[in-house]
């Protein structure tokens, strides 16, 4: 029941609204002048993470482990561009991961150097878009992976220095994607099938800066050998190819030699074919530094004496030629050679079978699946 006089006398007074009324052209169309509301200062006790420039949170993200920079990636959109960022992927190690669907593609995607994913199985490559990746050492051995998918992945590399197809079937397509790669360094192919002889012969013939090669126990015949003899690159100087029975002759291990003479390390083992008449042809290099001549049954234990004429030979292979009882006889007649130390070869693979560290060629992965 308060009177309305009195209620306006003690209100507080209103803010009166300035309009422009000057002029007949405004008489219609006035408009209000207002002041907008001051933003209040962020504290310094609380600093959002979203303030700090790209390079500082970069800085952060590159400290955390893969696990960590996936479950950052799902924060905001901006952290999912951060996340993944081509200089956090550079080196990735998926050993461990079951089964690669759309992971792979993502991964080779953002720009990854290097990549070690042995023994997975690839579904798909899922890639969203016909780029160019920028991988330079991968190692794909023993996967388990459809042709039409290796193709599509490898179709799109053309820096590769480093490549480990192990076991793997192939195609023509595919060595013609490797003969895009003529950087290539170290290509290990040992037990892999599904190719041509022209095509393998293309392939050497454009890779020709080749340093290590392991072609052994692949589905050869004499015409695949012949393309390996007659078309390594000079520049190789570890060459593994053992297992071919009777598909190495002593005519390939005579062009072998004449191609490749600054050869150091050289593994026969297996080859039936290859005799003591091989050695006079090997004594031509050089350089050489380990041998391999494992169950090449056609040399006699007792020719091995000759190998005092290799004064550089460092070390030989001769696992199934004698017997345990005649190698410390061998080992007192030849004191500069370790003889039957390594029975497995690491010519051109990523990860040598003695070691049990988690290396690519060497180089260590940043982002690790397991840790």
């Amino acid at each position: 029941n308060t009177p309305n006089e009195l209620i306006q006398q003690w209100s507080p007074p209103h803010k009166k609204i300035l309009t422009s009324a000057k002029g007949k052209e405004n008489e219609e169309n006035a408009f209000v002048l207002a002041r907008r509301p001051r933003k209040r200062r962020e504290s310094s006790a609380g600093l959002c993470l979203d303030s700090l420039p790209d390079e500082l949170l970069l800085g952060i993200l590159s400290r955390l482990s893969l696990q960590d920079l996936l479950r950052t990636s799902r924060v905001c959109k901006h952290w999912h561009c951060l996340a993944f960022d081509e200089s956090l992927w550079h080196s990735v190690d998926l050993v461990g991961k079951a089964q690669l669907d759309a992971e792979l593609g993502q991964v080779l995607s953002a720009g990854a150097l290097r990549l070690r994913c042995p023994h997975t199985c690839i579904v798909q490559s899922s890639f969203k878009s016909a780029q160019k990746l920028r991988v330079q050492h991968l190692d794909l051995s023993n996967c388990t992976v459809e042709t039409s998918v290796l193709e599509d992945i490898l179709s799109r590399c053309k820096h590769l220095q480093n490549l480990s197809l192990e076991g793997l079937v192939l195609s023509d397509s595919i060595i013609h994607s490797l003969a895009q790669n003529t950087e290539i360094v170290r290509l290990n192919l040992c037990g892999c099938s599904g190719f041509s002889p022209e095509s393998l012969a293309e392939m050497l013939k454009s890779c020709t800066r080749i340093e290590e090669m392991n072609v052994s126990w692949c589905d050869f015949n004499n015409l695949h050998v012949q393309a390996i003899a007659n078309n390594t690159p000079s520049s190789i100087s570890h060459l593994n190819i053992s297992g071919y029975r009777q598909n190495l002759t002593m005519e390939d291990v005579k062009a072998v030699v004449k191609r490749c003479l600054n050869l150091t390390n050289l593994d026969l083992s297996d080859s039936v074919l290859v005799t003591t008449d091989s050695f006079p042809v090997l004594q031509q290099l050089s350089s050489l530094r380990h041998l391999a001549l494992s169950r090449c049954y056609q040399i006699h234990p007792a020719a091995l004496i000759d190998f005092e004429k290799f004064l550089n030979l460092q070390t030989l292979e001769v696992f199934g030629l004698i017997q345990d009882s005649y190698l410390p006889i061998l080992c007192k007649g030849l004191p500069h050679i370790q003889i039957n130390t390594q029975p497995f070869s690491t010519v051109a693979r990523p990860t040598s079978a003695s070691r049990k560290d988690r290396t690519l060629w060497g180089m260590h992965c940043r982002l690790d699946y397991l840790v």
